[in-house]
């Protein structure tokens, strides 16, 4: 279905209507405008991409057709042909990739162990958090701040917007102590019972808070924090 090119003021062009709404609310003529960014002599961008969609049955032919039948279209020339099966073919390959998972967390005793070796040596303190599925796969594990050796300023919007973009189920909390001392301070203890009721209210449950000394750690889960 075409739009009316009269509906349409500065205020409601693709590209802008794309930034304010999102992707999913235009139609096949507006998003293939905003893949031509220009029209041709004789029409603008939203005329030329009803003219190529009128020029195909459906979007599957136009997803097969070939950069001559493309340049067979009035107004649309050699590079505007190429970017447009580019364009394809990108989403074609993206269509095939799924998320990757990197690995399971089965303990958190075996995850603390691990996390020594990786994080004993940091001069500064490191909040990481790992982004879980139902499965406890690891969606994404991910260095949300870097701080003093006094102090974390992390906040929990920081942690959950991305739980929310990767359509995590869980998480796990991780930060280390450059003291060597995995003990965890007050501030720690206050910062773990705040994580877990946003994550309460978003629905995200949070699994564990642990803390990485040189040669230990600490488990808020096993301490009975969580």
């Amino acid at each position: 279905m075409f739009v009316s090119l009269k509906d349409y003021d500065e205020e409601l062009q693709p590209r802008e209507r794309l930034r304010k709404y999102g992707p999913e609310v235009l139609n096949h003529q507006e998003l293939l405008a905003i893949i031509l960014r220009t029209g041709s002599r004789n029409k603008n961008v939203l005329e030329l991409s009803e003219e190529i969609l009128k020029s195909f049955d459906d979007l599957f032919d136009l997803k097969t057709a070939s950069v001559e039948e493309l340049m067979m279209i009035e107004g649309i020339g050699e590079v505007k042909a190429i970017e447009i099966q580019a364009v394809i073919e990108f989403g074609r390959r993206m269509s095939l990739y799924s998320r990757e998972k990197k690995g399971n967390i089965h303990s958190s005793a075996a995850l603390g162990e691990q996390l020594i070796k990786e994080m004993k040596d940091y001069q500064q303190e490191h909040l990481m958090v790992l982004y879980l599925n139902t499965k406890n796969e690891i969606l994404k594990k991910k260095t949300i701040f870097i701080g003093s050796l006094s102090q974390s300023v992390a906040h929990p919007r920081e942690i959950f917007k991305l739980a929310v973009k990767c359509s995590a189920a869980r998480i796990i909390v991780v930060h280390n102590h450059p003291s060597g001392n995995p003990e965890p301070s007050k501030q720690d203890i206050a910062f773990t019972h705040r994580l877990i009721e946003c994550g309460s209210l978003m629905g995200i449950e949070m699994l564990d808070h642990l803390v990485i000394g040189e040669k230990s750690y600490i488990s808020m889960k096993e301490n009975g924090v969580i």
